[in-house]
């Protein structure tokens, strides 16, 4: 007989929807997914990239869902996190699982889940982002964290860590290693393969569309235009390219995204009376792939990520990437020198020379990005689904 899992998410996720199918696909777990909230359904203002979005990939198809009574579940943004469920109780018993996985602790609702599901005596698994990086001033801040996570991970029967970093924060809080499983952070490594090879096929009508020249190299930046993603380092690194502060640098540079810091790095661009800065705005899901393959180079410099999945997809794509020591997947993906490069955030002259090494050897970038390609093959769906049948196991049997 499969094992009955329920997970509970805040919503669907366009992460994470291909994961739960590919799970659902599987003979031995039979997989019920709860969420709190139907917003990334419908077309919803979304702050960070300061526009109205919509999905074009299907986010609840091929495994089976269900909505929970929440209070305040509707919101995308402050009052989603305070969300109170009225039927977990109810669906629990009713569906006599075997386990339960929670992604992460921040909201009510999942401390709802955490505590009805130990009054029950069903063992809770979770999968968090959480990765050590970004640290509180605040003493008293960080004492009450403390506090609280020590309460709320006695609960946890399995901790699905998604990375090094995971790993190493879940340990700091004396987490043994019976109780850890390595299930990657992970993307649909075979949809972004194909669509990288189909874009292929396209590649230099995209590049005439987007009147860039033949030849020349093509610098990536693919997220939000906020201060956290820090997109501004990026354009002064670029502006180091020049060999003399006003000669247009070879490569092109290529911002996909939207955010509050447009229209101020849009006038920074504007001073270098440079033609090869180019801000394409937002692109949905669909269209990433095809600005994947048509780069040279991907860069993220952000200040705090606690992954970066943008990373797993470029890689896919076999691209090397440049990514800031704040990027958690930066640890488990990026080999410095071999398929990318690690820069200290907000080093801006680092994160220049790391440009320069791949911009200026296109057949170093070529190998670099084979080896991406490579290394991308081994974080996949296949390792989620082991680790997720086996911590399933290991907390039943010592139930």
């Amino acid at each position: 007989m499969p094992y009955k899992l329920a997970y509970f998410v805040s919503h669907p996720i366009q992460y994470q929807a291909p994961l739960l199918r590919f799970i659902a696909a599987k003979k031995d777990i039979e997989l019920k997914v709860f969420f709190y909230s139907n917003f990334s359904l419908k077309t919803y203002r979304d702050s960070g990239f300061g526009q109205c979005i919509q999905w074009d990939i299907p986010l609840t198809e091929g495994y089976d869902y269900q909505f929970l009574k929440c209070w305040g579940s509707k919101q995308p943004t402050g009052i989603l996190r305070q969300a109170i469920a009225t039927d977990i109780s109810q669906h629990l018993k009713q569906g006599k699982f075997d386990a339960v996985w929670v992604h992460g602790w921040s909201q009510i609702s999942s401390l709802q889940v955490i505590l009805i599901s130990e009054y029950l005596g069903i063992p809770v698994l979770m999968r968090g982002e959480s990765n050590g990086l970004q640290q509180s001033n605040n003493q008293l801040k960080s004492l009450v964290k403390n506090i609280f996570l020590t309460n709320i991970y006695k609960k946890i029967a399995g901790f699905l860590y998604i990375g090094t970093l995971n790993y190493r924060f879940y340990q700091s809080y004396g987490i043994g290693e019976n109780r850890l499983f390595l299930m990657p952070y992970t993307v649909n490594n075979e949809y972004f393969q194909n669509q990288a090879a189909l874009a292929q096929t396209n590649r230099e009508d995209l590049r005439r569309s987007l009147n860039l020249d033949t030849g020349r190299p093509i610098i990536l930046y693919a997220a939000k235009l906020i201060d956290v993603k820090r997109p501004q380092d990026l354009l002064e690194a670029y502006r180091l390219l020049s060999p003399d502060g006003v000669q247009e640098p070879e490569p092109y540079l290529l911002f996909v995204g939207d955010g509050s810091l447009r229209s101020q790095l849009e006038s920074a661009a504007k001073e270098t009376n440079w033609q090869s800065i180019r801000f394409l705005g937002f692109r949905n899901q669909s269209e990433l792939p095809a600005f994947y393959n048509l780069c040279d180079v991907f860069v993220l410099p952000s200040s705090f990520e606690p992954w970066g999945l943008v990373v797993n997809e470029v890689m896919n794509a076999a691209k090397p990437v440049i990514a800031s020591d704040q990027v958690g997947a930066a640890v488990d993906l990026i080999r410095d020198g071999k398929n990318g490069y690690v820069f200290p955030v907000g080093s801006v002259t680092e994160l220049a020379e790391c440009l320069k090494r791949i911009v200026n050897n296109p057949g170093n970038a070529l190998q670099m990005g084979e080896h991406s390609l490579t290394r991308i093959q081994n974080w996949s769906f296949d390792e989620d689904y082991v680790a997720l049948l086996q911590a399933i196991t290991t907390v039943i049997a010592h139930r």
